[in-house]
């Protein structure tokens, strides 16, 4: 009774038009003050301990660092070098956004950021090119998704956040930790591959069938000189990843590397921003930062009415009782999470539903890396469709298409998503296969 008033009451509210993060914070306050005994302090005192965690502070520096590297020519030069490497290839300016996403997305952890920065430059081209505006459209909109799945993303870290300090037993009674935000990261590698490739080889199947244009074959020089100009960049992805792992920093530490990185190469390196720009991308990161932190600040007080109800293992032990196994267990999440994402935007979705869904899935015997990862996918998928994608609107803006025909354009790539979502789903080996490797 106590869950379904307790979603009831944040249904309405989200249905009034008020913000999540608000709605999260009057449903729990209301709930606590007038259906509990807990006094305000032990709320107060909830909120203050359950926001200073050192990860959360990888949040604001992932912005400021994708900030940069949007403002910047990075993408530009990135753009260049895709384009170098496979443009001569059917659908060839196509695929070069599909690498390009990709390469981006491993830059600056942010969907969104990734379908600006390389939708803005490449599908003009495309267009001028000669391709219908419907199939970059619907290649860039997907292919910027993969923002969600790439380190540094900023949905991994908060999913390792949303579900930090929780205490779970696993199917044999053993007590399982949640997922560090290494960890993620270093799972979202392989998966983050396969959906670029399934993506390319969507893009290249659909050029190929109504023949669309390709590029002349760049030269060895062309493509090296590409690289050149791209390497500061790219190496950007070395330096963030490549440091999380050998033990050099945290990834907390990483993000500030990742920031002050990003504005030495897009202020001296680069030269595409000068110091008067610096402010200005300051108060964009400040603004986003805040909008996010604040969520999370209201997330965490839902986890703790979660665990203070015991709403999760109660779902755990209604879920056994009615003999649901694994995997009833995985489509149903995979539904709830789809469902979500038609009137939710990612962050939120992570926040309010990782808290409810790790314990029962960990009773299951569900890994929480592959929990995390199947989560990302989910938002990948939940970015391209309406009514809130946040990837239709930003293409929408780019491209001047109404929502309704970007959904039609997007639909091709949007099915190569669902299949790849089945197979993180059943297949957890894609995603745990490289962390047990590297950090066994």
């Amino acid at each position: 009774m106590n869950t379904l008033i307790i979603f009831t009451l944040l249904v309405a509210l989200m249905l009034t038009g008020m913000p999540i993060s608000i709605s999260l914070g009057l449903t729990v306050l209301t709930f606590l003050f007038t259906m509990t005994d807990v006094p305000v302090e032990s709320v107060a005192l909830k909120l203050f301990t359950g926001i200073e965690k050192f990860e959360i502070m990888a949040v604001p520096f992932f912005i400021l660092a994708g900030n940069f590297l949007t403002h910047g020519g990075v993408a530009r030069r990135i753009i260049h070098f895709a384009t170098s490497m496979i443009g001569h290839w059917y659908g060839g300016l196509g695929l070069a956004g599909v690498l390009a996403c990709a390469m981006f997305a491993a830059i600056s952890g942010s969907s969104v950021a990734t379908v600006v920065a390389v939708g803005s430059i490449i599908l003009p081209a495309m267009t001028k090119q000669g391709y219908p505006k419907e199939f970059g459209a619907g290649v860039i909109t997907t292919s910027g998704a993969l923002g969600i799945l790439f380190p540094p993303s900023l949905n991994l870290v908060m999913f390792s956040i949303a579900t930090a300090g929780m205490s779970a037993t696993g199917p044999n009674g053993e007590q399982v930790g949640n997922a560090s935000v290494g960890e993620l990261f270093i799972a979202g590698v392989v998966p983050g591959v396969c959906l670029s490739i399934l993506l390319g080889l969507t893009t290249w199947w659909r050029a190929k069938k109504n023949d669309y244009p390709r590029m002349p074959k760049a030269s060895w020089a062309e493509r090296w000189k590409a690289f050149r100009e791209s390497f500061w960049g790219l190496m950007l992805i070395v330096i963030v990843i490549g440091g999380i792992y050998s033990g050099k920093f945290t990834p907390t530490e990483a993000a500030a590397v990742a920031a002050v990185y990003g504005f030495v190469i897009s202020v001296f390196v680069y030269k595409d921003m000068g110091m008067k720009d610096v402010p200005k991308v300051l108060l964009k990161a400040a603004a986003m930062s805040s909008m996010l932190l604040y969520i999370i600040t209201n997330a965490v007080l839902f986890s703790f009415l979660m665990a203070s109800e015991q709403i999760p293992q109660n779902m755990a032990a209604w879920m056994s009782a009615q003999g649901f196994g694994l995997i009833a267990f995985m489509l149903l999440v995979n539904l709830i999470l789809l469902g979500a994402g038609n009137f939710m935007d990612p962050a939120a979705i992570v926040l309010i539903m990782a808290p409810i869904l790790f314990p029962v899935a960990v009773k299951l015997g569900v890994n929480p890396v592959h929990l995390g990862i199947m989560m990302a996918v989910n938002m990948e998928v939940g970015l391209c469709h309406p009514p809130v994608g946040l990837n239709l609107y930003v293409s929408s803006s780019i491209t001047k298409m109404g929502i309704t025909e970007l959904t039609i354009a997007v639909w091709p790539w949007l099915k190569t998503m669902l299949v790849f979502l089945l197979i993180v789903t059943f297949w957890p080996t894609l995603s745990l296969w490289l962390p047990h490797l590297l950090l066994k």
